[in-house]
């Protein structure tokens, strides 16, 4: 069976991906496979970076989910898949967690009746820059910031001034979210298409849209953690779906037995398929996929 094929199976067990669902209970925990993946026809002039934002996903997500495709000339007509499906990690909490293995980031408030889910694609830091993982807070909040490079930053790049005033030449964009963790944040940006990608000194980059919505749904003090989790384990339906990134650095080096701690978290009894872990496994896409052994499926 075919990698798209493996795909169309599992599109029709996704919802939207920004979606209120019903509060948990006892009888009943929220359901963390949010998200409808679709596939699209590529036209003329297009290439991924450009239908990454168009889609409000991130470069490498949508890479890659379409490992085959030729990013800066892609064939017209050629379906490309837009995955627009996650998982919730597990260790989500109330406030902002940012998983750095898929390079998004999940916004959860909980209400009196539900729990609300926004999902945003960013950009993090690059190699010998890495966004350190940990629990934060957001301690300022600043809108059209200055940005005053870090000395380490200026030793590299001498040619840097001391400050850039707000405006178009501004890295941060026209929002800026302080952490607790010094120097760390997340902000705009006006390289848009560094999202998804691993570019930035260390802070937490957004498009531009996501940003401003970011900022007027958080507030000082909201709880901020930062994982690097390349497994994710997740249901639907009372079925379970796997969703697996690439871990060059080898974060997990038991994916199975993270599959099985994970499993043991959410449903201890549910039988697993584990051909298909494997091909999940091997293909590392990013893309959900369904793991229920066939027996127990509907």
């Amino acid at each position: 069976m075919t990698l798209k094929k493996l795909i169309k199976l599992t599109l029709t067990a996704l919802a939207l991906l920004l979606i209120a669902l019903p509060s948990s209970s006892a009888e009943r925990e929220p359901e963390t496979l949010v998200g409808a993946s679709f596939f699209q026809l590529v036209r003329p002039g297009d290439t991924l970076i450009e239908l990454a934002r168009q889609y409000g996903i991130g470069y490498g997500t949508l890479i890659n989910a379409n490992p085959t495709i030729d990013p800066w000339q892609p064939p017209v007509d050629s379906e490309i898949l837009i995955p627009r499906a996650a998982i919730v990690p597990y260790q989500a909490q109330p406030g902002i967690t940012i998983n750095l293995a898929e390079q998004r980031l999940y916004l959860i408030r909980e209400g009196r009746q539900r729990t609300l889910i926004s999902i945003y694609p960013i950009g993090i830091g690059r190699e010998g820059r890495d966004t350190p993982t940990g629990n934060n807070r957001i301690v300022t909040m600043i809108a059209n910031p200055s940005w005053t490079p870090p000395p380490s930053l200026r030793a590299e790049h001498p040619e840097l001034p001391a400050v850039i005033a707000p405006g178009p030449d501004n890295p941060l964009g026209d929002y800026w979210i302080g952490l607790s963790q010094k120097h760390i944040g997340l902000h705009g940006t006006n390289r848009p298409f560094g999202i998804g990608r691993q570019i930035s000194s260390g802070c937490i980059r957004l498009y531009p849209e996501h940003i401003q919505l970011l900022f007027e749904r958080v507030d000082i003090g909201m709880a901020v953690t930062i994982i690097d989790q390349p497994i994710k384990l997740g249901h639907k339906n009372g079925q379970l779906y796997l969703e697996a990134h690439p871990d060059p650095a080898n974060r997990v080096a038991a994916p199975i037995a993270e599959i099985l701690r994970q499993r043991d978290l959410m449903a201890p009894e549910a039988d697993i398929d584990w051909q298909q872990v494997r091909l999940v496994l091997e293909q590392r896409t990013g893309v959900p996929q369904l793991i229920t052994a066939p027996q127990n499926r509907p």
